[in-house]
């Protein structure tokens, strides 16, 4: 299961930043901050697995 969540944690990250430079691209501020928002999210799924692995070990 750690594996499916860490895959999703970067899908996230790559999604975020897609949508972030999208936005950025045509000037649309509210799809640029979706995607700091995905971006966000994802680092946050991340940082939470890494603790997981942490305290499994």
């Amino acid at each position: 299961m750690a594996g499916k969540e860490k895959a999703k944690a970067k899908a996230e990250q790559a999604k975020g930043k897609a949508k972030e430079a999208a936005g950025r691209a045509v000037g649309n501020e509210s799809m640029e901050a979706e995607g700091r928002m995905e971006g966000a999210r994802g680092d946050a799924r991340q940082a939470k697995e890494k603790a997981k692995d942490t305290f499994k070990h």
